[in-house]
């Protein structure tokens, strides 16, 4: 892995850079050292100005190739910061790029400044070190690394997570899963009591939601990397709970997935305000890298909820969903009932799913869920116990009416797909 480290001769550049050039040799490749002049100083200054940053750069390249026995390259270029190292990366196939943090009395924290210009331009990972981290003892193998992920259900997630997960393989990692949970949507995701405040976690909402973290954070533990979950309730500004819980862990490194957002939505910007403010190293990982060579971590199906309505089509999709559903797995069975039923009726319905579950599961081939809820919007419950139960797929039985007999009657399983982000099948009858 190629890596590049913009440096602007500072002593806090100077330290990023050895940072950087451990972690070439780490790593098993060798490292850019960059500079870059803007074009008016070079059209002021002229050649020499040129000739004495060259000097420099090959200087410190020297004495980071001694320091680290890495194959250091100094790299001096004219032009914006920022897009003369994207071109670089490109050109290079640079996977990921060093550079050190603003100092504490930086105007408005480097808000608009250097590193936020590349972070916004940069298509692969870009890491912000900070002096007094643990990283470099890392890369010399002393000691596991110490990574808070920031944790949610979206793309940037899953994408920094795979990076994670890939700097595994260079040494041990300790994970802990930061979630700021702003409590009274989450509670409205997965058809729980709203709270009374936003601190206000019932022990359902943080045991769904511990589940469903640990899901999230399953494919790291294939790779030998020991994790843990941290909720904590949130109102505001998602960054500053999260800086707030990584700062409480003592972590090394902060590791975000952004969207590189830009304009006015950067002042919701994770990323942004995370390399700014954390008094740790932050990594942030755009979902672009996922299209520059990213290993990306594969679906996989553990847990599949399915629903019937005890007609053909619903009972046809419990078929579908155990074949689906592999070995060791769990199938939910959900039946939704009138708002209005009876305890027996309740009842009755349990024993009409418990008939569904095929003779061939009696030998335990698959964990067995069986749900009877009420509700008058089955869609809207169904949706909602699949948060809850934190599926992999849904399997929704459909009769595939077109025309003017689905504009009147409706269909749940296309209002489930339409509400529920999670991935649906859709069992249709075969035609008669």
């Amino acid at each position: 892995m190629t890596i590049a480290c913009a440096t602007n001769f500072s002593d806090a550049s100077r330290h990023a850079a050895e940072a950087a050039a451990r972690l070439a040799q780490r790593m098993g490749g060798p490292l850019c050292l960059v500079h870059v002049l803007s074009g008016n100083v070079v059209r002021t200054f002229g050649q020499s100005v040129c000739d004495a940053a060259q000097a420099t750069l090959h200087d410190e390249a020297r004495r980071l190739e001694a320091l680290a026995s890495v194959a250091v390259e100094p790299v001096l270029l004219t032009g914006e910061l920022e897009q003369a190292v994207n071109d670089l990366v490109h050109k290079r196939g640079i996977r990921l790029v060093v550079a050190s943090a603003p100092r504490e009395d930086t105007p408005f924290r480097g808000l608009g400044g250097p590193l936020d210009r590349m972070a916004q331009t940069l298509e692969v990972p870009f890491l912000v070190f900070r002096e007094g981290s643990a990283l470099e003892a890392w890369t010399r193998g002393e000691h596991p690394l110490r990574v808070m992920l920031g944790v949610d259900r979206s793309r940037p997630f899953e994408v920094a997570r795979d990076w994670v997960k890939a700097l595994a393989g260079y040494g041990p990692l300790e994970v802990v899963g930061g979630r700021i949970v702003w409590v009274g949507s989450e509670a409205e995701r997965l058809g729980l009591v709203h709270p009374h405040s936003y601190k206000d976690m019932s022990p359902e909402l943080r045991e769904a939601l511990d589940r469903e973290s640990d899901a999230l954070l399953e494919p790291l533990r294939t790779a030998g990397v020991r994790t843990r979950t941290r909720l904590e309730p949130g109102l505001g500004r998602i960054a500053d709970h999260l800086i707030a819980l990584a700062s409480e862990e003592q972590v090394d490194l902060l590791v975000v997935g952004t969207h590189q957002r830009r304009a006015l939505a950067k002042l919701w910007s994770v990323s942004q305000a995370a390399r700014r403010l954390a008094p740790m190293s932050v990594a942030s990982v755009p979902v672009l890298a996922a299209e520059q060579g990213l290993e990306q971590e594969p679906p996989r199906v553990r847990t599949v909820l399915a629903t019937t309505d005890f007609q053909e089509a619903g009972d046809r999709a419990i078929a579908y969903a155990f074949a689906i559903t592999p070995p060791g797995g769990t199938v939910h069975l959900l039946h939704v009932e009138p708002t209005e039923a009876t305890p027996e009726e309740l009842q009755a319905a349990r024993h009409q799913l418990e008939l569904r579950v095929p003779q061939a599961e009696q030998d335990g081939k698959h964990k067995v869920e069986l749900s009877v809820l009420k509700g008058d919007d089955v869609a809207g419950v169904i949706t909602q116990a699949a948060e809850r139960y934190c599926v992999d797929l849904l399997c929704l039985g459909t009769h595939g009416r077109t025309g003017v007999s689905r504009a009147v009657l409706g269909s749940v399983a296309q209002q489930v797909m339409a509400r529920s982000d999670r991935p649906a099948v859709t069992v249709r009858m075969p035609r008669a």
